[in-house]
């Protein structure tokens, strides 16, 4: 995936996990937890056998697995800090 593309699509799979996971992040920290979470997520679902293929410029497979890699990593962050 092209860096725009990474850039856009983890932009909206982080503000749609800030939107469900009710924090309030910033665009930037939306663009970085999309990119991330996609990137966290992406790794352990490799070593588990269920990974998402990379590719085309704009794949659904990647904003989901953003989204839900989001949602994991401000879930951690929340319980590192205690407000889980």
């Amino acid at each position: 995936m092209g860096w725009l593309a990474a850039i856009i699509v983890g932009g909206i799979a982080g503000w749609l996990a800030e939107k469900v996971m009710g924090s309030d992040m910033g665009v930037f920290m939306n663009i970085i937890l999309g990119i991330v979470g996609a990137i966290v997520l992406s790794f352990l679902l490799q070593l588990t056998g269920l990974g998402v293929g990379a590719g085309a410029s704009f794949s659904f497979a990647y904003l989901i697995t953003g989204f839900v890699g989001a949602c994991l990593l401000i879930f951690i962050f929340r319980l590192i800090r205690g407000r889980a």
